[in-house]
């Protein structure tokens, strides 16, 4: 989360003071009387802004801005002038600082600046997280997006599974992008200079079936939805899967296998042959954060394919895409951005046309899937995690419906 402020000032009542403005507003605020007791906290990888006077004995704003830069050039530095100082901020904003406000400033113009700050250190280190990702040169960094804890998770999963050369149970939600992780597995095993066949498991007979995993040859063949094949095909399935040297199986689906196996409509044999190597796909729910970096990847794929230049897209758009539930997950965000991309997006507009109250309940709802996600369905962890009261937090499941049974894997 980008919310750290280092706040420097010599002057103990005017750090207090901002301090604690920053910090009803949300901030994490470290302050510092000095050059050198901040530049310990100035690092490359600072989640966060700085807000510094100009005028400070002995290392004044200017060599902090300096320092700074040095360390990170995109490193926002904000600095606060006093009276007289306005050709001195001039200067400042010259030699690169993000912007600047006389003291004393009122608390909605210090705000204001913060935020733009914030959204831009966002984005640029959202931007080296998906560059170390795609400097890994693998697959999974390249086609699976994603800075959060999960995904990550997700990624380590992939390489993991992909070169055992076993059958691959993949799971999600609808629209998670089931078959672009099977793919992906596909890439990253040894098999991955033979066929990537794919096809939808509803309606293959047994004579379709075995045309299939002769065509695969030694590659990987996906069935999408493996739920939906007859009980022949299940079968026959199992018998190709114990023929030597054949191809691999992938198999996709958003249904719960262990209860279709329970009600005797799958077939047990099949199922614990799967579930042995499975990869699950968590949905956008359970990782928001995850949300505006997917939404700027499926922008500039959509202004590539329209031949047009991708347009901007604004904190506020990515707030309220972060506040929607999105059950259609990538699928539907995919969808979004194309729609944003040829100036329609209408799920935006709707978001923000709901109030502040209602936005705001879209988004506590998001982030109570998002900890349940994270722990498992355990409420209690979940309930800690964001520190809220046991009774507090199931209050809340109980006022959005939300069960933390379903968020058990």
């Amino acid at each position: 989360m980008i919310d750290k402020v280092l706040l420097v000032d010599d002057d103990a009542a005017v750090r207090e003071a901002l301090g604690q403005t920053l910090e009803l507003a949300d901030y994490a605020v470290q302050t510092a009387g000095s050059f050198v007791a901040a530049k310990d906290h100035i690092t490359a990888g600072f989640r966060g802004v700085i807000v510094s006077d100009i005028r400070m004995p002995g290392r004044d704003g200017f060599h902090l801005l300096s320092y700074a830069q040095d360390v990170d050039p995109d490193l926002p530095v904000i600095l606060l002038t006093g009276e007289g100082d306005i050709p001195m901020a001039v200067r400042a904003m010259g030699d690169g600082a993000f912007d600047f406000l006389e003291k004393p400033c009122a608390a909605s113009d210090l705000l204001a600046v913060i935020a733009r700050a914030m959204a831009a250190r966002a984005q640029v280190l959202e931007t080296r997280a998906l560059k170390r990702q795609l400097d890994r040169g693998d697959p999974a960094a390249r086609m699976l997006f994603g800075t959060s804890a999960r995904a990550e998770a997700l990624r380590e999963r992939v390489r993991s599974v992909a070169p055992t050369g076993a059958e691959v149970l993949v799971t999600g939600p609808a629209g998670s992008g089931i078959s672009k992780v099977a793919e992906v597995i596909h890439l990253m095993s040894p098999r991955a200079q033979g066929s990537f066949v794919k096809r939808a498991a509803a309606g293959l007979d047994v004579a379709e079936l075995s045309r299939l995993c002769t065509e695969t040859g030694q590659g990987s063949l996906f069935l999408d939805e493996v739920s939906a094949l007859s009980q022949a095909a299940q079968y026959a399935l199992v018998e190709e899967m114990e023929q030597p040297g054949g191809a691999r199986l992938l198999a996709g689906s958003t249904a719960d296998l262990a209860a279709l196996v329970e009600k005797g409509s799958f077939s047990a044999e099949l199922f614990y042959r799967l579930e042995g190597m499975q990869v699950r796909i968590p949905a956008l729910a359970e990782r928001p954060e995850d949300i505006p970096v997917i939404f700027r990847h499926y922008v500039m794929q959509a202004a590539e394919q329209a031949g047009i230049a991708p347009p901007a897209v604004s904190p506020d758009h990515l707030a309220a895409l972060m506040a929607q539930d999105w059950p259609g997950n990538a699928r539907s965000l995919m969808s979004a951005a194309m729609r944003f991309v040829l100036g329609m997006p209408e799920e935006v507009s709707q978001a923000t046309e709901l109030g502040l109250a209602e936005q705001m309940a879209r988004v506590e709802r998001t982030l109570l899937i998002a900890a349940l996600g994270r722990h498992n369905g355990r409420a209690a962890e979940a309930a800690q995690a964001l520190k809220l009261p046991r009774k507090t937090f199931y209050d809340k499941l109980a006022r959005y419906g939300i069960k933390p049974e379903a968020y058990r894997r």
